[in-house]
């Protein structure tokens, strides 16, 4: 039987400073799907319905995303994957991570060892990005441009050009991906107000300590994503013992949800190869 991902329940895990809330299906080894920044768990549908029928799915809504609370204090986002790992008895898990969440699922390999199986990440290396391209800059100025003057629909149009990539029109992409990318960026600027704290506190030396993570790692990029993040991918993947990098064709930042068909069997094929 066929999983709807909007079906399923969103539950949520208490912690010291609100909730975090998630969607949960399948039975077996853990497969925890980490959303990019500013998104949500709702990227996922596409890995929830393939993978349901042979992993415990569950994908997160990160703190200040979605449906999760927002924080109130200093936190960082690993601590809470942490708790939502031990909470839900689901460790060790396959960590399986986009954009922030790629860096997020590194950073609990680097902090937490004990809680991950393996690492599948797309489009970043680790929670300290590196961002040196005209293109990719130019893309977080438009967006820090458009927030610093209350344009949240010209910050969208700018965030949704993550989806294009640098080597094609937003036009050439397929207009319910750029749906879904503004409509979900959109609702995490809301959950927000200008004036708010920046709480998240980052983890430090990330790539430093990269070559002391000892579980396999695949990096999952789309072809047409930017030089920047094909960079750090094969960075990471060249650093850690055990790595390997595929390429998902007729995709840019959001390989998952632009070519789902090609991201699903490179993932499948990496956790067949697991001990």
């Amino acid at each position: 039987m066929t999983v709807d991902p909007a079906s399923l329940p969103v539950r949520y895990l208490p912690t010291s400073d609100g909730r975090l809330a998630y969607r949960e299906t399948g039975s077996g080894t853990p497969l925890v799907l980490l959303h990019g920044g500013f998104t949500d768990h709702r990227m996922w549908e596409a890995q929830i319905r393939a993978f349901a029928a042979t992993h415990r799915v569950i994908a997160w809504d990160a703190r200040g995303h979605g449906a999760s609370d927002n924080a109130t204090r200093p936190f960082r986002q690993v601590d809470d994957l942490a708790a939502l790992l031990r909470g839900l008895d689901a460790a060790p898990a396959v960590l399986v991570g986009l954009s922030m969440g790629g860096g997020i699922a590194t950073d609990c390999a680097l902090e937490y060892p004990e809680l991950v199986r393996a690492l599948a990440v797309s489009g970043v290396g680790t929670s300290e990005p590196v961002f040196e391209h005209p293109w990719v800059l130019k893309v977080i100025a438009d967006q820090e441009a458009s927030l610093a003057a209350g344009d949240l629909e010209g910050w969208a149009d700018a965030f949704a050009l993550w989806a294009a990539g640098p080597h094609r029109e937003l036009s050439e992409v397929d207009p319910e991906v750029v749906r879904l990318v503004r409509e979900m960026g959109l609702a995490t600027l809301r959950k927000h107000t200008p004036d708010e704290p920046d709480h998240s506190v980052r983890v430090t030396r990330t790539w430093e300590r990269v070559p002391d993570i000892r579980v396999p790692v695949i990096a999952i990029n789309g072809a047409l994503d930017s030089p920047d993040h094909h960079a750090m991918t094969a960075r990471l993947t060249s650093l850690v013992p055990d790595g390997r990098r595929v390429i998902v064709p007729d995709a840019a930042h959001y390989p998952n949800m632009q070519n789902p068909d090609a991201f699903n069997a490179e993932l499948a094929a990496f956790l067949d190869r697991l001990p």
